[in-house]
């Protein structure tokens, strides 16, 4: 059979409109693959929701020791670092000058003592003398005026014992004063513990008119105290008893567990503004505008034992206290979450039989910001999707960023 010519130019048009369809479909149609989802499984595990906190560790029992009489610092039994126990010599104030004074206050003691024994003579002369005059005048034998003298001297004779008595207490108090300023010359560690700091060196002259000037400190090693900074915004969440750790720097996998022991009522910026009441209103009324833009932060204490001396003063730690806890539950990661819905559970998605994405109402329970307690909806080894894979999107980008913007080519 003959194909006509016009049949031929017929087949050949729509040859050519078919491969132009070709041509032309993937630019103004083009296949869109599903996108790749990033996922987790549920697993097991324990979870915990805890307050942060910055913290420095300090010593215990802290004691400045320091000198409570002036005088040149003579020796200084101690080294940084050395532990002592109660009673053992820190230093030696040179004494010379308490030596000197103990001395004098002896002495007059001793003259006081003497002017009691002649004052105590006296007197007994005078008693000897009032009864002869007594007896004379009962008798007639002696005048009224002689008895009267008599009974004056006695009376002056024991008033003098008196003063002596008296003079004799003073003198004893000055003795025991210059014995105590003498034992003050040697200082001595009025409790157990590690020697912290070294102020004064020897040869140093302290004077201790004016205030008491520090030698050493003293601390207790054996157990550190750390203040955590605990803001506003959580010191209501936390409570004494609650368990908490902390690391520092130097070993930050390794956790110290205590509890919280306390927590401070007032912020510690209330010493310093109760401090300056004597600061004008203007100036009162400037520092509450300013701290009121400030955080606010709440020391809560820590006591931990130091057997090994790892922690030191002034050491930084990173504080967790513990406001709650679940052991051995199912957890999820915090970004799997969806929306919250009007009955508290929250949507997740899940990987459905075909790939797609399929949503699943959940209940959850503890939240750390990390991960999610799930009470309810999932079970173990479940996959839960957590985000869209960067993949997917650079791929989409890739081929709007390809596609030509002109018509396709014929």
């Amino acid at each position: 059979m003959k194909i006509r010519p016009r049949t031929l130019k017929i087949l050949a048009a729509v040859a050519g409109l078919l491969a132009a369809v070709a041509i032309v479909k993937p630019w103004l149609f083009p296949s869109r693959r599903l996108p790749s989802v990033e996922t987790a499984r549920v697993m097991r595990g324990d979870l915990a929701v805890t307050v942060e906190a910055t913290g420095e560790v300090s010593e215990r029992d802290l004691v400045s020791i320091g000198a409570q009489v002036s005088g040149q610092l003579k020796k200084l039994y101690v080294t940084l670092g050395q532990k002592v126990k109660k009673g053992d010599m820190i230093a030696q104030i040179d004494s010379m000058t308490q030596e000197n004074t103990l001395r004098s206050a002896e002495a007059d003691l001793e003259n006081v003592r003497a002017e009691l024994r002649s004052a105590q003579a006296t007197q007994a002369l005078d008693e000897i003398a009032f009864k002869r005059q007594q007896t004379m005048l009962s008798h007639d034998a002696g005048s009224q005026a002689d008895y009267d003298t008599a009974k004056a001297n006695l009376a002056i004779a024991k008033a003098n014992v008196a003063s002596c008595q008296a003079q004799i207490s003073a003198a004893e108090v000055s003795v025991d004063t210059a014995k105590v300023n003498l034992g003050y010359t040697q200082i001595r560690a009025p409790s157990d513990g590690e020697i912290v700091a070294i102020v004064a060196t020897p040869g140093q002259t302290l004077n201790a008119n004016q205030s008491t000037p520090t030698i050493v400190k003293l601390g207790r090693m054996d157990r550190v105290t750390v203040a955590a900074e605990i803001s506003e915004a959580d010191v209501t969440k936390v409570k004494p008893g609650m368990r908490a750790y902390f690391t520092i720097l130097g070993e930050p996998d390794h956790r110290y567990e205590t509890t919280l022991s306390s927590i401070d009522p007032a912020p510690e910026s209330l010493s310093s503004s109760t401090s300056s009441s004597s600061d004008s209103s203007s100036s009162s009324s400037s520092s509450s505008s300013s701290t009121s833009s400030t955080a606010i932060y709440y020391d809560g204490l820590l006591e931990v034992a130091n057997a090994d001396a790892m922690l030191r003063i002034d050491m930084t730690t990173e504080v967790a206290i513990v406001v709650a806890e679940a052991k051995d539950t199912l957890v999820i990661p915090a970004t799997a979450l969806g929306p919250k819905g009007p009955d508290g559970r929250y949507t997740v998605m899940v990987p459905g039989k075909d790939g797609q994405p399929q949503p699943r109402r959940i209940q959850v329970g503890l939240d750390n910001n990390v991960n999610v307690q799930v009470l309810a909806g999932l079970a173990e080894g479940e996959q839960v999707v957590t985000g869209q894979a960067s993949a997917a999107s650079s791929s989409d980008s890739s081929s709007q960023m390809h596609r030509p913007s002109g018509p396709p080519p014929m």
